[in-house]
């Protein structure tokens, strides 16, 4: 429960970084792929969220995995996804903000790999998480360009 209530309190501190995301998003110049704003916020609090804490907490209950690397790792991706909101939303920094999405996709890369070579259940939960991030840094990058 633990880790569930890490994921939300990073949910929660970014939401109240950006009170103002839907207005900023809506404000922006975006391309035809770009989501609704109203998919932002379920996608990542519902799903996401949801499936790093149960990708951890898996990870966790291998008692011969060596849990620090992994779990650095973990942390430093949910560091990274901390810093992003408020850095895209409310200081609207977009070169940072992408530059900060890509070392999260670096650092989640680096989780998923450390991982699975102890519990492969566990990153393939996060999985979809990456696809997101991914997709969420090519439209930081296209909403950066596109808004500079």
């Amino acid at each position: 429960m633990g880790l569930l209530g890490v994921c939300y309190a990073v949910a929660l501190i970014g939401g109240l970084a950006s009170a103002d995301a839907g207005g900023t998003y809506q404000s922006l110049d975006r391309p035809s792929r770009a989501p609704p704003a109203s998919l932002f916020g379920p996608v990542w609090t519902t799903v996401l969220y949801g499936t790093v804490a149960v990708a951890a907490w898996l990870y966790l209950r291998r008692p011969a995995a060596p849990v620090r690397p992994a779990m650095v790792w973990w942390a430093v991706q949910l560091g990274l996804n901390l810093a992003w909101t408020p850095l895209f939303f409310a200081a609207g920094q977009y070169g940072l903000a992408f530059a900060d999405i890509c070392l999260l996709l670096l650092a989640l890369t680096a989780t998923i790999i450390a991982v699975g070579r102890h519990r492969r259940a566990a990153a393939l939960l996060l999985l979809p998480y990456a696809a997101w991030v991914a997709y969420a840094a090519a439209l930081n990058l296209d909403l950066w360009l596109d808004n500079a």
